[in-house]
């Protein structure tokens, strides 16, 4: 008997990675724009509706002004004596101080939209709801009682509506 080698094949198995949206918002302010792009690339977070409510969060506390306190002063992390500060209004003084040691430690500047981007992904608050909001198929209205436990407001005011706007904004690209 003759040994017959098999026969190579030149195909070559092909990865298949799961299909991951990437949002946009051409008509956002660059800092909500640079917010978005973040949200995305530090969370694995692909629902546009799971975006769009904290996207409406951050509106609703900020206005997407990091070097913000409470009332409306713009003043650097060091000079916001009372309230909330920044994106997300770090109002308790864990959460804020939280914010300052975090980038006492990573280098960066407290007061800045980069920094709070990297404390807010990374805060204990932030990562308990994250898995909420990693999923799919959910509503705004349900991706708000997350939201409400990540920031625990006093004020719903108009981040409903703001979540709404930016769920009409963000296109698939």
């Amino acid at each position: 008997m003759f040994y017959v080698p098999p026969i190579a094949t030149a195909s070559v198995p092909v990865e298949v990675r799961p299909y991951k949206p990437s949002w946009k918002c051409p008509t956002c302010s660059p800092a909500e724009k640079k917010t978005l792009a973040y949200l995305q690339k530090r969370t694995n977070i692909t629902d546009k509706y799971a975006l769009a409510t904290l996207m409406g969060n951050i509106k609703q506390e900020s206005m997407f002004i990091s070097n913000i306190c409470e009332g409306g002063a713009r003043v650097s992390y060091e000079r916001c004596y009372s309230g909330g500060y920044g994106l997300i209004q770090w109002t308790t003084k864990s959460r804020y101080d939280g914010l300052g040691f975090f980038c006492k430690k990573y280098g960066c500047n407290p007061s800045s939209l980069d920094g709070q981007l990297r404390y807010m992904v990374n805060e204990n608050q932030f990562q308990k709801i994250l898995p909420d909001f990693q999923g799919h198929g959910s509503t705004i209205s349900q991706y708000m009682k997350s939201a409400y436990y990540w920031l625990g407001w006093g004020i719903r005011g108009h981040r409903v509506d703001y979540a709404y706007d930016y769920a009409r904004q963000i296109i698939s690209i």
